[in-house]
């Protein structure tokens, strides 16, 4: 008898059907299954078997070819278990095949007939919606994380046992609610995260500080460099709470990435804080790109719609490097393998700290650099030109002074500066409402003549500069973009000539060696 159970794999970060076939015909006792699976999915052979014997169902005796189509897709992982042994049970009649049609099957079983929590829940249950099912049945541990996703029923079962019940008419499940309000689940996880480290901390440095508050609020690429002891780090450490709230589609992004990397926490159905990731300077290539036999995203994927913090940025191999220059233009990581090319989602806000120089006291006063000419040529040439043009921010942190470390007064909190930042995020989520783009940083050229017209003074002073710095093309457009963040934090819809001079400001490093 032949049976047909729907199932979903995984390609990338999106999910995509699965037709467990089941075909039982005479013969010698064999199993086989085919459909270009791996090593994992072929080995369910012995966990289905056991887990229905275990659950007290007969395990035919005799030739069982089970297929997964389409047979030309890869086939990972242990998350066909499931609907594996339904599409055998229910060949041998043991499971009401009616019952199945329109549900998505997904789980790992153990051998007791447990069924185990599985990673990419989310992913596939967007994949049974958009592909119309009716519902999935999965893991009862992944249950919250599937209910997010809203059009659809969404069932939990902790047993094999449970899921023929439910399949055959003797077992009631319900569907697992949602989330009925995104703020508030915002809110509660933001009460229920552990403290994050506050800007009234550092002292001086105002500078800086002002220049992680636009890169914060436009989403722009920051570069700071100073000595050894001038707070790069501190300050770095205390962005995670002056970032934006996310938007409902920016956390369905961010949760896909975690939950196929099998990083989302049980008790978090959806991540509502933006990701912050500061991978050590000793990191591969695959470990920050993305990659593997069996690709997997990267830091800068994990880090999506969030901060890349590279400390001592100078000790990454320039190879490596080089490598983050196309996601950060295009925000995405394209991964080539020899049967199927991956895209994972890069759109981070790149924060770099560098010294500014191999001993670090190159631009102090009261201190001699001690670096050679030679030293200091390779050094500068750890960033490169193209690298440094991505990068939309570059400040300076000089050495912080006596007067600001013994003053008594309280610096200006992160709870201050994110409320700013909400307000100019939220413009920007207004002005590109429908576009797909969330802040200023990912405006395409084509999109800059629209919203980023300077007045004419400012026209002028940005062509004064631009012959004058000899700016790259690329420049000009991370100018405009970082005063268009700037003339929304002061609330003004035209761009005014302080705007385009605060934003040129930060890009000295075009001219000055490192």
């Amino acid at each position: 008898m032949l049976s047909r159970i729907i199932s979903c794999g995984l390609h990338g970060i999106d999910g995509y059907i699965v037709e467990v076939e089941s075909y039982i015909s005479g013969g010698l006792p064999d199993f086989d299954i085919v459909g270009l699976a791996d090593a994992a999915v072929r080995e369910s052979k012995e966990r289905v078997r056991a887990a229905i014997k275990n659950s007290g169902f007969e395990f035919a005796r005799r030739r069982i070819t089970v297929n997964l189509a389409p047979a030309n897709m890869r086939k990972e992982g242990s998350i066909y278990d499931l609907s594996i042994a339904l599409a055998i049970l229910a060949a041998t009649g043991q499971v009401s095949l009616p019952a199945t049609a329109g549900m998505v099957f997904l789980g790992e079983l153990s051998l007791d007939g447990g069924i185990r929590k599985i990673d990419g829940a989310l992913s596939m249950a967007l994949c049974a919606k958009s592909t119309g099912q009716r519902g999935i049945l999965l893991p009862a541990q992944n249950s919250g994380e599937a209910a997010v996703v809203k059009g659809i029923d969404v069932y939990g079962a902790a047993s094999l046992i449970e899921v023929i019940d439910f399949l055959n008419g003797d077992l009631c499940l319900e569907p697992c609610a949602g989330i009925c309000d995104f703020d508030m689940l915002q809110k509660d996880n933001d009460a229920a995260g552990s403290p994050k480290p506050d800007f009234s901390d550092v002292k001086g440095q105002n500078g800086v500080k002002r220049a992680l508050e636009i890169a914060a609020s436009g989403s722009h690429n920051c570069l700071m460099i100073g000595p050894p002891g001038s707070g790069k780090s501190m300050l770095a450490g205390r962005l995670p709470g002056i970032l934006p709230d996310m938007t409902f589609e920016e956390a369905l992004e961010v949760t896909k990435i975690y939950s196929i990397s099998g990083l989302l926490p049980s008790n978090i159905p959806l991540i509502t804080q933006r990701p912050f990731r500061s991978p050590h300077h000793s990191v591969t290539q695959a470990g920050l790109i993305g990659g593997g036999k069996y690709p997997k995203p990267g830091e800068i994927s994990l880090a999506h719609n969030g901060v890349l913090f590279l400390d001592e940025v100078t000790e990454y191999g320039g190879s490596l490097l080089e490598t983050l220059r196309q996601p950060l233009e295009e925000g995405k990581v394209h991964i080539a393998r020899l049967n199927a090319t991956l895209t994972f989602p890069a759109s981070v806000t790149l924060i770099c700290a560098a010294n500014p120089c191999r001993c670090g006291n190159r631009f102090e006063k009261n201190k001699k650099c001690t670096c050679t000419p030679g030293q200091l040529r390779d050094y500068m040439n750890r960033l490169s030109g193209p690298l440094l043009d991505r990068i939309d921010i570059h400040i300076e942190a000089a050495s912080v002074v006596y007067d600001d470390l013994s003053g008594q007064g309280m610096a200006e909190s992160s709870a201050v500066i994110r409320k700013r930042v909400n307000r100019a995020r939220k413009i920007q989520t207004l002005r590109y409402y429908g576009t797909g783009i969330y802040s200023n940083s990912q405006l395409t050229p084509s999109m800059l003549d629209k919203y980023c017209r300077p007045c004419l003074k400012g026209e002028k002073l940005l062509k004064r500069a631009f012959d004058k710095l000899g700016l790259s093309a690329r420049a000009y457009g991370r100018i405009l973009k970082v005063s268009r963040t700037i003339a929304d934090m002061d609330d003004c819809e035209e761009i005014q000539a302080a705007h385009i001079a605060e934003a040129i400001q930060y890009r000295t490093l075009d001219r000055r060696a490192i």
